[in-house]
């Protein structure tokens, strides 16, 4: 006959994988995180204590947690062509650094779960500096690239919502809703219509997009803080790269270039993607 008590651990467990399933893990693009849930039991028959059966279903949560950041992880896209997976096949340096930084991961809530289980979600920022998701898979630049620029004769076009040449922009905002889904990368690439790229990290301060990301992916202007007070909004024509780099007019593109030359903003890495 079944032991009840191993029955019980066994029910337990089929439910809490299923639930934790159904979580995984995330990648929140306007934080730069991933977060992962992991959910642990353990049979009472092995726990000698309720005490030890609880740190028994704590360890089994944090390795649950990790495994999900390691699947999380690695479909991270560092750029409109490569994942991170794509990466770590080709270089066994960067494998080992992608499996210590998922070991690195912090937990920010735990708790016992009603029925014996415990819960555990565990976080990894892509940026943040030295020994980084960032570090290890964007190139450092042998040289930084200068922004490309326009016609020396160029003046921008005065408009009711552009009324001066030197608009004093605190920071850009791409809006690329109603185009399409755009695909969140570590390394985005803003080009105009001809395919000039007039944005990409070879032209900023490598350490700076290290620590503090090259973008962020905002739902809607609330989220768009990042951009400053006073953000040019520009709308993408369309996208490109397997939806990962928005693509903008040539008159915008030079707008925003002759701006650049102005106020610095994409210098200062004040750039906000709406998606």
């Amino acid at each position: 006959m079944i032991n009840k008590f191993k029955l019980l651990g066994v029910l337990l467990a089929i439910i809490l994988l299923a639930a934790s399933s159904k979580v995984n893990a995330e990648t929140n693009w306007h934080t730069n995180t991933i977060q992962a849930i992991g959910m642990g039991v353990t049979n009472p028959a092995l726990a000698r204590t309720p005490a030890h059966g609880v740190m028994l279903a704590r360890q089994a949560a944090i390795a649950d947690a990790y495994r999900h950041l390691a699947e999380a992880i690695n479909g991270v896209q560092v750029d409109s062509e490569t994942t991170v997976e794509q990466m770590m096949l080709t270089s066994d340096v960067i494998r080992t650094r992608v499996s210590a930084i998922v070991k690195s991961a912090v937990i920010v809530s735990e708790g016992e779960l009603s029925g014996g289980g415990y819960s555990v979600t565990m976080e990894i920022p892509m940026f943040g500096g030295h020994s980084s998701l960032a570090e290890t898979v964007i190139e450092r630049p042998v040289n930084i690239e200068p922004f490309p620029t326009p016609a020396p004769d160029y003046r921008p076009p005065i408009t009711e919502t552009r009324p001066s040449y030197d608009g004093g922009y605190t920071g850009l905002i791409v809006d690329c809703r109603g185009i399409g889904y755009l695909n969140p990368v570590m390394s985005p690439v803003i080009k105009d219509v001809t395919g000039q790229k007039i944005y990409g990290h070879k032209n900023l301060d490598y350490d700076r997009i290290i620590r503090e990301g090259m973008a962020t992916y905002a739902r809607d202007m609330s989220e768009a803080g990042r951009a400053g007070a006073k953000p040019l909004v520009v709308q993408a024509v369309y996208l490109d790269d397997h939806n990962a780099n928005p693509v903008l007019s040539a008159e915008d593109a030079d707008f925003v270039l002759y701006q650049n030359k102005q106020s610095h903003f994409l210098d200062n890495i004040a750039v906000v993607f709406l998606y």
